[in-house]
């Protein structure tokens, strides 16, 4: 990753704040009366999840659990159960265990301190940097895919960056952030804009890019991938398959699901099996005496 000057840097960020200015979506978590819970909501649904799937279930969540509190009332399994369909419904076990602790530890305010977040379960450093930047404006390198993707193409020239995030994304991530708080939060939701409608993975608009004009990657001549392939994500005939097609019949029951019916949503049976197993062992699904199942209640 390729170090930027000063001059460089500072030259990046008002063309990708004023484009935000104009273009930003209007997204109900960006309202003020989002407050910080709604940021967190927000952050944990959007992980691998495009907006238009998250819109409805954020929508309905925030109507049934306005505050962490309320959700740290309800069993586990209730979350699961309004998680839906959005895929990796272990987030929607991680966003209790953080109400929980929220109640328990923070009278039921989402903490402003970084550290205080990152010491949340189910919290990494990507989302306590997300929630302390949108919700209290602090100055945090906030490093999604779409923002890394940016800083890939603008400034160090090449079309993706690694497939994990590196020490040298971490490094350039803090080197471009401006040393206002309130420019510093205002860029890093930019440059996430910018990556999700405009420097996105393929068919990128250039055309219309605010910073196309010193872009490394497109005054290189936009060169190819020249790194590890990049990973696809596949999902027919998969456990994750498998185990989404499970855990909508234990959503959908209003009391324990027996063995037979759960075996009746996949054929294969040592597939179906091991799908079952791994909900168990994440805790998303608890087994009962008689071969009943259900979503978790502890």
């Amino acid at each position: 990753m390729t170090a930027p000057t000063n001059t460089s840097t500072e030259s990046l960020h008002a063309p990708v704040i004023d484009w935000f200015a104009e273009n930003a979506r209007d997204l109900p978590w960006r309202h003020p009366d989002a407050g910080p819970w709604g940021v967190m909501v927000s952050e944990f649904m959007l992980q691998q999840t495009p907006v238009s799937r998250v819109l409805p279930v954020y929508e309905q969540w925030l109507a049934r659990w306005p505050r962490p509190a309320d959700l740290a009332k309800e069993a586990p399994g209730e979350a699961v159960r309004a998680w839906g369909r959005l895929g990796y419904p272990r987030r929607a076990l991680r966003l209790h265990g953080a109400a929980v602790a929220i109640t328990e530890r923070h009278n039921g305010d989402v903490p402003t301190a970084h550290a205080q977040l990152l010491a949340l379960p189910g919290i990494g450093e990507y989302t306590a940097a997300a929630v302390a930047s949108f919700a209290y404006g602090q100055r945090h390198a906030v490093l999604d895919t779409n923002v890394r993707r940016v800083f890939a193409r603008a400034v160090s020239g090449v079309q993706y960056p690694p497939n994990a995030t590196t020490a040298a994304e971490r490094k350039l991530a803090r080197a471009l952030l401006p040393e206002q708080e309130s420019t510093a939060s205002r860029w890093a939701a930019a440059s996430m804009e910018l990556g999700a409608l405009i420097c996105t993975a393929k068919n990128e608009s250039c055309h219309r890019c605010p910073i196309a004009a010193q872009c490394a990657w497109r005054l290189a001549g936009k060169p190819d991938h020249a790194g590890p392939p990049r990973r696809g994500q596949t999902y027919a005939g998969t456990d994750r398959q498998v185990r989404g097609k499970l855990l909508a019949v234990l959503r959908e029951a209003v009391s324990p699901v027996p063995q037979a019916t759960l075996d009746r949503v996949w054929d294969e049976p040592v597939q179906r099996a091991r799908a079952l197993d791994g909900l168990v062992a994440d805790g998303l699904v608890e087994p009962m005496p008689d071969g009943l199942y259900r979503l978790p209640l502890s």
